[in-house]
């Protein structure tokens, strides 16, 4: 294999930052581009990611036709957070023999919420030859494969949980916005019950990953309603500023219940102003083991990684719907991503 060839379905924030990453790879290519928004299609991609220099890739908004052209080894997808949404583009993928890396955060584990349309895309990619895995940096890594990873030590588990706190500051202002950043308490339930504000989505995937790598049967998963975290003092970032007693982010928790007790607890809190950003993992077990990263890993960059790094394990594996606790052990790929290939 010359290079890897490289498809971009979704060329928005994400998919762009994870675009200026590929294009500084070494034995990887971008060779087409698709999108739906009018005014980045007939574009160069240059042009779209504002690098100051063209591509020679031109976005498409013909996902069938540029995938024909183009033959790539692999799609990387970067659309929608839920599977019923990308599933119609994920079959046009597969039906092409094409391998998927998606950031659809469904798809990081789908058989709890859309078990028949996992079962479906599945099989698809089984009948064309291709593999297709949901990841990220959360979920896909730091509150599921991460976890799964430092179970491995323990002789017995009774109980795990993992929180992440994130200072929204520091990271895109459209994500400021989408948890709730400057509104009244008011405005923010509002925007939860208009689905403004959807909250973090892929907490009950990841438990539900991490009771399928310990074969846990659990009797149930409780996702709590999203809340506000109110702003004790003023705090700002660049673009926003958040009195004191208005939202300055939003927290959620999730459970996975065994016999009658909770046995997985996701914490998840975005806001700005956050004093301590950290991610951690307790394990109540045998022996017990208590993990934290500070500051916690930057979203953006960890999930281009997650995706980039991804990408040769991915075109090594069997074919078929795959999660991370089905690949080999996480990694950074190499300066030249031929250099991992089998």
């Amino acid at each position: 294999m010359e290079k890897i060839n490289v498809v971009l379905y979704g060329v928005g924030a994400v998919g762009s930052l994870i675009a200026k990453h590929l294009l500084q790879k070494k034995g990887i290519e971008i060779v087409g581009a698709i999108d739906v928004a009018k005014e980045k299609v007939g574009k160069d991609l240059g042009e779209v990611l504002g690098i100051g220099k063209h591509v020679g890739v031109i976005i498409s908004s013909n996902a069938k036709a540029e995938l024909s052209k183009t033959k790539p080894n692999v799609v990387v997808h970067t659309t929608s957070s839920y599977l019923k949404d990308v599933f119609p583009q994920l079959a046009e993928i597969v039906k092409q023999g094409v391998n998927v890396v998606s950031t659809c955060e469904e798809l990081s584990y789908p058989y709890l919420s859309e078990q028949q349309l996992a079962e479906k895309l599945d099989a698809l990619a089984k009948k064309h030859q291709a593999t297709v895995l949901g990841t990220g940096i959360n979920p896909g890594f730091l509150m599921d494969t991460l976890v799964i990873t430092l179970t491995a030590v323990c002789q017995k588990i009774e109980k795990i949980k993992a929180v992440r706190i994130m200072n929204a500051a520091t990271r895109r202002v459209p994500f400021q916005k989408k948890i709730g950043a400057s509104l009244t308490t008011e405005e923010f339930h509002k925007a939860i019950e208009r689905k403004v504000i959807t909250g973090h989505v892929g907490l009950e995937q990841s438990i539900s990953m991490i009771a399928a790598a310990l074969a846990w049967r659990l009797e149930g998963i409780k996702v709590d309603p999203v809340e506000p975290v109110i702003a004790k003092k003023p705090v700002r970032s660049e673009a926003i500023e958040v009195e004191a007693g208005y939202a300055a982010g939003l927290r959620q928790v999730a459970r996975g219940y065994k016999k009658g007790k909770e046995v997985i607890t996701l914490e998840f809190q975005a806001y700005i102003g956050a004093e301590e950003e950290y991610d951690s993992i307790s394990i109540e077990g045998v022996p017990n083991v208590n993990q934290k990263i500070t500051p916690c890993v930057h979203g953006d960059i960890g999930t281009v990684a997650m995706v980039v790094n991804a990408i040769p394990k991915v075109i090594n594996a069997s074919p078929g719907l795959v999660t991370m606790k089905d690949l080999p052990v996480p990694s950074a790929a190499p300066e030249n991503m031929r250099n991992f290939l089998h």
